[in-house]
């Protein structure tokens, strides 16, 4: 599993963990998440998050 995190604010999506809230279950894949997703923090778009290793 990888991470993602966003380039404008730092907010790091884990593919382990998905993000129930909104409906992305734990495990999703990045390249399975839909191509209109949003930070949850600052609202960048998906082309604005970097794989990053923690």
């Amino acid at each position: 599993m990888k991470s993602y995190m966003c380039v404008i604010c730092g907010w790091v999506y884990e593919e382990a963990e998905g993000l129930p809230d909104e409906g992305i279950k734990p495990g999703t894949r990045w390249e399975d998440i839909p191509k209109d997703f949003t930070c949850p923090e600052c609202g960048a778009t998906k082309d604005d998050f970097e794989m990053v290793e923690i």
